[in-house]
């Protein structure tokens, strides 16, 4: 089973950007692959009638490990594992549920 720690791992062997580009270039990387996920969903809506079909939702997903390799090298460049930013995640999204600020604006509501 696959595990974020052996994942860092092969990103960080195979990623081939050279280090006068960290931060840089993972950053540009997730921005235009977070992009194309959200092309590929605009056209599922605007050919499909919004079915997410299982080949339309391989392709999305295809993308999104696109997205995952590049949120990867910008985490390790940054010096966090994904553990660290998973449980990030999960912290505060559960912060902003118990003091009922799931809904509006900010990043540190």
């Amino acid at each position: 089973m696959l595990t974020f720690e052996n994942y860092e791992k092969i990103v960080m062997k195979e990623k081939v950007y050279g280090c006068g580009n960290k931060i840089l270039y993972p950053t540009l990387g997730l921005t235009g692959e977070a992009g194309e996920v959200s092309d590929k969903v605009k056209k599922v809506l605007r050919d499909n009638n919004g079915d997410f079909d299982v080949q339309k939702s391989i392709e999305i997903a295809k993308e999104l490990a696109d997205v995952l390799w590049y949120v990867t090298a910008l985490s390790q460049d940054l010096g966090f594992d994904l553990d660290f930013i998973a449980q990030m995640s999960i912290d505060k999204v559960l912060s902003r549920r118990n003091r009922n600020v799931i809904h509006g604006e900010g990043d540190n509501r």
